[in-house]
């Protein structure tokens, strides 16, 4: 699984806010939605978030390998 989390930990560290990336940069909030839920989204996405956050790809997303029953 893919997960977002360090998304939000590192808008958190830089004082970027959802409202910001929606207003200011002109994120669609459904992007925002997405993320928040660890659906996909495109590579374009991922690298347009590193360009606003000036931050590596592993700033915004982890794998997180599924647990085998």
């Amino acid at each position: 699984m893919i997960s977002y989390q360090r998304l939000w930990e590192t808008m958190r560290e830089k004082g970027v806010t959802q409202y910001a990336l929606i207003y200011k940069k002109h994120i669609s909030p459904s992007q925002i939605s997405r993320l928040k839920h660890n659906e996909y989204v495109s590579t374009h996405t991922i690298e347009m978030f590193c360009k606003i956050l000036n931050c590596r790809v592993e700033d915004v997303m982890e794998y997180i390998p599924d647990e085998e029953n």
